[in-house]
């Protein structure tokens, strides 16, 4: 920029963008790239150069590298060389499979199609906005119905404000006018927006306006709508509908231009609205040119041409509408600031429908409020409204209603469940460790009932000792169809008044939480406030409850949308500590100085300011004092001499933390004490050091995995309840505290980049979706609003969840299905009842496509196809979790009992379709449904492992040496 260049001295001068453009055509240039994060200037070099290649770098709400590699790709298959190595290094060559490619084909997906109405005993709407309409016979109402998306509807993507797709408030008002259109009531007298509605950038949002019978003067309510897939409703707007007359101004729209009024120049509009947070694609850059004249604007916009075609099925098209709603804004030398909203409609009458282009007369009508007349290009009256009131709109605003705050941020709820009647207590035992498990195998009758009680001060070694009784016990084969109750006291806040007294019982939670995802059915959690209540607990079916007085309860996650009105817990004052230099702690450290305001921020880290991205980060921060330094929270005489140097500290962010991932069957006290330090540890010391302190937050970061317990996440699970617990405890005591237990995050974020493909399907699968790092921000916002001590933001698919069983979580939130009622001849007779009426070839083909149908589920691939019958599993990424899961599943379709070692006894798909026909039909393997494993079948796949100078069978190895002699040592 040249010297005393200024953004305000810019914006009065011309640009002279077009004759440039045209300068430079002519010169020979023939390819332009608008570097920016959404296009704006595509559409008018377009028309400039016919023959011109042009492209944009990024587009509103896909930002990313993907996206830049697109538009690189659109100017290369238009002809513009690339140096596409600068992007993708060379890589080496890799051999041809051993085996023919396998063809498979890949149909363009079909665009959605509306159902016919008619055939759903409804009407068709004749909208494109509208799908449907019902008539409520009870009210003489009506109910429309539609789902808009960006893809049915691609236009939408062109208005967007503060980088969020709205449907704008001339969309709204349609909807409502077109609704009073089917009831005769032809004036809106009134339409107050009380929140935007989003369009997701990906999948679509239910809309429904619902219009009231009449009252006594045949007035009508409208109310509009709008749901998320698995979300809660959400109302946009309320209104009044009736068939009052406008009246005319008598405005002469035939004289065009209006005489004495001065021309406003347009050409840098759409630029200068895009810097003020408007970022109006094509579709809505409809102004063509304004006028002003004692205080009135006049203003000519049209639609361009591809929407013109569609102009006729609306009453005015919604980008129509809102371009005469712009030129309000031109030339007002307004300072940049908020985005301002329609807000209040009042007295809109449409005269004429499916206008393409309007004449406009706007006119001050109040404080923030116009009155507005258009015509079309002949003259002839299309719509008047006498008020429209408009308001600022905030970030945050726009945030809170564009992103995941309403829909994935969760508290959980302690449900009251009722007592099943006449529940008979079975016979049961308790045992306190190991050694009692063992001994109590090798007695003739197992109890059906084996008790633990989980009780002690020290987490770290009341886990390990759970830990080493459920391993016990799952272990040995007499108690395969037992189950194992494992109580604590006080380990969980069950709703009202009660209060959460014992942290280290509920890192207890967290890490059975995680046996009972590996092991379903077998164990159940119970937290009691006084004598066992065995007899109701096991009739209720549930595996986590907790008992207060004789009142069972159940944990069900629930929405959390009450905020409250409480000081901002972040701001310029004092000192905030973030722990954890990770991705998330630099995410969470600059979103503290750029978001919130925070001007003195420590960040620290056992590797202090040689931290990757450390330097950056304070290179980047430079409107704060931000300082990197070294300290192993794991460790108190460093966190004490930290905190004493930092006098004025206000907040407290914890953000580190370690992963150690293993089954349960395999896990040792080691790992849970590593994980222990990062987590138990560093917050028990920030907590105990900082009581003394005046803080206004103290935020940890711990995960869902502690409270929906996560397979092959025991110690994490662990440690994050206990976290959880621990903020419960600081909020009891009157302190500031709380855990946000984390979902899933996008991998790029550091707290999944532990996780592979394999795991992220198996999310997807179980309905957890990824977070944005702006949508986890954004929930962080949210929550540091809400009063909870512990809240789970998390992303969900609920319609995913519905396709499976329903974890104890979130039951509360998915609907179970009922069950289906089966005639004689309907019954279904099982797997093995299936296989016995095949011959042995059929019968073994039907179990390898059953078996290669789950190891495709499991490790998410597209189908059962790309499973070869004879690979081994660890030949195909099976680690010790899939292969639990995998055990799980086929234990559900068969209707056995399988070993937790089942893929390691039986290393392919062929082999263990063999093991399930033997075992589903024993006299397919000549056995007799007797082999040598204990479980019905045949014996393992031989092994020999050199052990002591002596062989053993696969059969007579541990779970850490099947798994070495699988995976192999690393």
């Amino acid at each position: 920029r040249p010297p005393g260049f200024s953004q305000s001295r810019r914006i009065p001068n011309r640009v002279g963008f077009g004759p440039a453009v045209a300068e430079l055509v002519r010169q020979g240039h023939g390819v332009f790239v608008e570097v920016s994060a959404h296009p704006v200037l595509v559409q008018p070099l377009s028309e400039i150069s016919d023959d011109a290649v042009v492209t944009g770098s990024l587009r509103r709400d896909d930002g990313g590298l993907r996206r830049l590699l697109t538009s690189m790709a659109e100017l290369f298959v238009r002809g513009v060389p690339l140096d596409w190595t600068a992007v993708l290094p060379e890589t080496g060559r890799v051999d041809l499979p051993k085996y023919a490619f396998d063809h498979r084909h890949y149909w363009l997906r079909p665009a959605e199609s509306a159902t016919d109405a008619a055939s759903l005993g409804q009407a068709a709407a004749d909208h494109p906005l509208l799908g449907a309409v019902v008539e409520l016979p009870q009210s003489d109402g009506l109910v429309f119905t539609s789902r808009l998306s960006v893809r049915t509807h691609p236009w939408l993507a062109d208005h967007a404000v503060g980088g969020v797709v709205l449907l704008p408030g001339s969309g709204l008002a349609e909807l409502a006018v077109r609704a009073g259109d089917e009831a005769g009531c032809t004036a809106l007298d009134e339409l107050v927006i009380e929140a935007p509605l989003v369009v997701p950038a990906q999948g679509a949002v239910r809309v429904q306006v619902a219009l009231s019978g009449p009252d006594e003067t045949g007035s009508r309510t409208v109310d509009i709508y709008s749901q998320r897939d698995g979300g809660s409703w959400t109302r946009h707007a309320t209104g009044v509908l009736s068939s009052a007359a406008a009246e005319d101004s008598g405005f002469d729209f035939h004289a065009w231009p209006p005489a004495d009024a001065e021309r406003v120049d347009v050409e840098t509009f759409y630029t200068d609205l895009a810097e003020r947070g408007y970022g109006y694609g094509p579709a809505f850059q409809g102004l063509r040119a304004v006028w002003r004249r004692d205080g009135d604007v006049f203003a000519e916009v049209a639609l361009p041409e591809d929407l013109r075609k569609d102009a006729g099925r609306f009453g005015v098209h919604p980008a129509l509408l809102d371009a005469a709603l712009q030129a309000a804004t031109v030339g007002g030398g307004d300072e940049p600031g908020e985005p301002v909203l329609a807000f209040a409609w009042n007295g809109l009458v449409l005269h004429a429908a499916g206008a393409s282009a309007l004449r406009v007369r706007l006119s001050p009508s109040g404080p923030d409020a116009l009155s507005v007349e258009a015509a079309d290009e002949t003259g002839g009256l299309v719509l008047t409204m006498e008020s429209l009131v408009s308001r600022p709109v905030s970030a945050e605003q726009l945030g809170a209603a564009g992103g995941a705050g309403h829909d994935a941020l969760f508290r959980v709820d302690w449900t009251e469940l009722p007592a099943v009647p006449g529940a008979v207590l079975p016979p049961w035992v308790r045992v306190d460790t190991a050694d009692d498990v063992v001994a109590l195998a090798e007695k003739a009758d197992t109890p059906p009932v084996v008790v633990l009680e989980a009780a002690g001060a020290d987490a770290l070694a009341m886990t390990s000792r759970v830990l080493e009784v459920v391993q016990a016990w799952l272990a040995a084969s007499a108690f395969e169809d037992s189950r194992l109750v494992v109580t604590t006291r006080g380990a969980v806040p069950a709703g009202g008044d009660d209060t959460l007294t014992d942290r280290a019982a509920a890192a207890v939670w967290g890490l059975v939480r995680s046996a009972q995802a590996e092991h379903p059915d077998r164990i159940v959690l119970l937290d009691t406030d006084g004598e066992l209540s065995l007899a109701a607990v096991l009739a209720s079916g549930e595996p986590q409850l907790a008992v207060r007085g004789t009142t069972l309860h159940v944990p069900r996650l629930a929405r959390a949308t009450r905020l409250a009105d409480s000081p901002a817990a972040f701001g310029p004052d004092g000192t905030v500590l973030v722990s954890g230099a990770g991705s998330l702690g630099t995410l969470v450290a600059r979103h503290l100085v750029t978001r919130h305001g925070v001007r003195k921020l420590v960040l620290a880290s056992r590797r202090g300011p040689d931290a990757a991205g450390a330097a950056e980060l304070v290179a980047e921060l430079t409107d704060a004092e931000v300082s990197v330094v070294a300290c192993d929270v794991a460790d108190r005489d460093q966190v004490a001499a930290l905190v004493a140097d930092l006098p004025d500290l206000t907040g407290v962010v914890h953000t580190a933390g370690v992963f150690e991932d293993g089954v349960i069957d395999a896990l040792t006290p080691e790992q849970l004490a590593n994980v222990y330090a990062a987590k138990v540890d560093a917050v028990r010391h920030l907590d105990e050091l900082t009581r003394d302190r005046d803080l206004g937050a103290f935020v940890v970061f711990s995960s869902v995995a502690g409270v929906m317990g996560g397979g092959g996440q025991g110690p994490y699970a662990a440690a994050n309840a206990f976290l959880d617990a621990a903020m419960a405890h600081r909020r009891a005591a009157g302190l500031p505290g709380l855990s946000l237990a984390w979902g899933l995050w996008e991998r790029s974020s550091g707290m999944a980049a532990h996780l592979s493909e394999i795991d992220h399907a198996r999310a997807s699968r179980n309905g957890v979706l990824e977070l944005t790092r702006a949508e986890g921000l954004e929930l962080f916002d949210r929550a540091l609003r809400i009063d909870e001590s512990l809240l789970v933001p998390i992303k969900l698919d609920l319609a995913a969840m519905r396709s499976g069983p329903v974890g104890v979580l979130f039951r509360g939130l998915v609907r179970p299905s009922r069950a289906q009622a089966r005639s004689v001849s309907t019954v279904d007779i099982g797997l093995a009842g299936r296989l016995a009426g095949l011959a042995p070839a059929d019968r073994e083909e039907l179990l390898v496509d059953l078996v290669r149908g789950q190891v495709a589920v499991v490790l998410g691939y597209d189908g059962p196809e790309a499973v070869r019958p004879d690979t081994a599993f660890k030949d195909t990424g099976f680690d010790s979790l899939t292969s639990v899961e995998l055990r799980n599943r086929l234990r559900e379709a068969a209707g056995l009992k399988l070993p937790a070692t089942l893929v390691f006894d039986y290393p392919n798909p062929l082999a263990v379709a063999r093991y399930l026909g033997a075992r589903l039909v024993p006299e397919s393997n000549g056995h007799n449904g007797h082999g040598g494993n204990g479980h019905g079948g045949p014996r393992p796949v031989p092994a020999a492992v050199a052990v002591e100078d002596e062989e053993r069978s696969i059969a007579d190895l541990g779970v850490d040496d099947l798994v070495q002699l699988a995976f192999g040592d690393e």
